[in-house]
């Protein structure tokens, strides 16, 4: 039994995938970057040029008010009393000159002094007034939009909604409509908003557009098969319409059924991203990885560089115990991240997870290479980071340098000093200094004495220092701090069958672990042990394989050699011993294992 370092949730990293890179020829990567960037700055040219048009037509509307004394002493009282913390006072103020001077700017003023107090009736009475000095505002539409839709009364935004639909040019008529339909999805009053959506949508029911408009209504009420009607209906006008299968894979009774339908439309449409996408996600959810994995790589094949396809099939490889291929996946997503520092995601998980693969497979200094390219600015993770490091400077050999640096630092809440105190004591654990490891965490155990992850810690280094009656006290402390703790059940109730005693308590422990965290293959590895102790041994296969199949690691391999052996299965039993021990030379089960069963590989 070990604490395994959770990676990733897959799940939540893969919520939002979409499709990434090919490694492509040197010539054509060049040709396609140089492409790239050629379009982006046509964009951005493009972008500057909208907004200064915007700017202008907006100038142009604007009334010409001279900028007096007596106006300027009354905004600039108006500002200094809203910094101040009044802001009620500041509003009137700017309505009352917004309403003299006829200057949208200071009904859009008032409306954000509002805004920041959470007024919501005195935000929606200054954009209505914004909007009615500068009707043609966009911006000033969109706020009264937003704000009405959230009001107890959403009737004044059918007419605006209908102007704008049918103002709509036909090939963006849907993109209005869908907009349309998701701005009423937040209305408070779900019964006038859908009514109203029926109206909207009338004069356009027979377009693709409006069904998908429908359908996607009927979900957001709870209603799937309404909502399965108007998707087919859509998919009977565009058969290959992504929109319109996903919104029918939403209204799906069950996991299977959406399956089936996203492979049935995937074989006849090969080349439907997001429908892949989607299909790759639910083999996620069935932690069918191997095959999520293919998907996505097809994802790949269709368009390179999406950093969320990269940073996917990182996240599956490690799953699949491909720590190269890991490698591979997040080092392009760092790159691709790179060459677009306008994409705003967070590399910092990539980074850590790069750091970890590179430790793990020796490379001390890449690790720390990696974790100076953690971004600045979150202390909180900065903070992590240090500790990170000096940990890999311990296990590099430089045991002074990393005290240094621990000693360096200086947090100021409890829980970090207590993270601060226990990351000390893990690089004295791991230079050998076992009795000074454990002196310091009995000093910072008595500062924190209700820190349940300290207290944790403490207990493993007590049974590391042969204290097992103090491991077990404290461990129990833990349970009783924190009853949701699962690796405390584990942890003692595997320490007490690798001792063989008191057996059928241990596996009730073990078992209260597993149904915290029935995926969990460190605990199916402590089960696994258990059954053997007890006799077991098709039963300690059984969890063995299953744990190793999901994490293989050298400890776990031990293991489950130790039952293979003892089942007559020598061969197979060797083979998983030389795996654990290509993974670590120094792998002290394995080292005690052969041993204790006399043997050698």
């Amino acid at each position: 039994m070990k604490n395994a370092f959770v990676i990733v949730t897959l799940s939540g990293l893969l919520s939002a995938c979409a499709v990434a890179p090919q490694e492509q020829p040197v010539a054509q990567s060049a040709q396609a970057a140089a492409e790239q960037a050629e379009a982006r700055e046509q964009a951005h040219a493009k972008a500057e040029l909208d907004a200064k048009a915007e700017l202008d037509a907006e100038r142009a509307r604007l009334p010409k008010v001279a900028l007096t004394g007596n106006l300027l002493n009354q905004l600039l009282r108006a500002e200094f009393a809203f910094r101040g913390g009044d802001w009620q006072g500041p509003y009137i103020t700017m309505l009352s000159l917004a309403q003299q001077t006829r200057d949208p700017r200071l009904a859009r003023r008032a409306a954000e002094m509002a805004l920041a107090a959470r007024q919501p009736e005195d935000t929606l009475a200054a954009v209505r007034q914004w909007r009615q000095l500068d009707p043609e505002s966009d911006e000033a539409t969109q706020y009264y939009l937003g704000m009405v839709i959230l009001s107890d009364n959403i009737s004044d935004a059918e007419g605006i909604f209908r102007k704008r639909l049918e103002g709509a040019p036909a090939p963006v008529r849907g993109v209005v409509l869908y907009q349309v339909q998701q701005l009423l999805a937040r209305a408070k009053d779900k019964e006038a908003a859908n009514a109203m959506l029926g109206r909207l949508v009338a004069p356009y029911r027979g377009t693709l557009e409006g069904h998908v408009v429908l359908a996607q209504g009927a979900l957001a009420r709870g209603d799937k098969a309404a909502a399965s009607r108007e998707a087919r209906a859509a998919l009977s006008l565009k058969p290959d319409s992504e929109i319109a299968v996903l919104t029918l894979a939403q209204a799906g009774e069950n996991e299977a059924q959406v399956r089936a339908l996203l492979e049935k439309f995937l074989a006849a449409h090969p080349n439907a991203r997001e429908v892949r996408a989607a299909h790759a996600r639910i083999l996620v959810n069935a932690k069918q990885f191997e095959a999520a994995r293919t998907e996505f790589l097809l994802l790949d094949k269709q368009q390179p560089d999406n950093v969320t396809t990269l940073y996917a099939l990182g996240v599956l490889a490690t799953q699949l115990n491909d720590p190269s291929g890991a490698e591979r996946y997040f080092t392009r997503f760092i790159d691709v991240l790179g060459r677009n520092p306008e994409d705003e995601r967070d590399p910092s998980k990539a980074l850590l997870i790069l750091s970890q693969l590179a430790e793990e497979r020796g490379d001390i200094k890449a690790a720390v290479n990696w974790l100076d390219k953690l971004p600045e600015g979150d202390e909180k993770a900065a903070f992590g980071a240090q500790l990170r490091r000096a940990q890999l400077l311990g296990k590099g050999g430089d045991l002074p340098a990393a005290r240094r640096l621990l000693a360096s630092l200086k947090p100021a809440e409890p829980v970090a000093q207590a993270q601060l105190a226990a990351t000390e004591a893990q690089v004295l654990r791991d230079a050998g200094q076992v009795e000074g490891a454990f002196t310091l965490m009995q000093a910072a155990t008595r500062r924190f004495p209700t820190n349940p992850d300290l207290l944790y810690d403490f207990a493993l280094l007590a049974e590391k220092s042969g204290r097992l009656e103090v491991m077990e006290t404290t461990l129990r402390e833990v349970m009783r701090l924190a009853p949701e703790n699962h690796q405390a059940y584990n942890a003692l109730g595997y320490s007490l069958a690798e001792r063989n005693i008191r057996l059928v308590e241990a596996r009730a422990l073990i078992e209260k672990a597993l149904g915290m965290a029935p995926e969990d293959p460190f605990i199916m590895d402590s089960m696994g042990w258990v059954e053997y102790r007890l006799g077991n041994l098709d039963a300690a296969e059984a969890h063995l394989r299953r744990a190793y199949s999901l994490r293989r690691d050298p400890e776990i391999a031990v293991h489950l050699g130790e039952v293979l052996w003892q089942k007559g299965k020598q061969a197979d039993a060797q083979k998983l011993w030389r795996e654990a021990r290509a993974k670590d030379p120094q792998n002290d089960t394995l080292r005690s294992t052969l041993a204790r069963l006399r043997l050698s590989l």
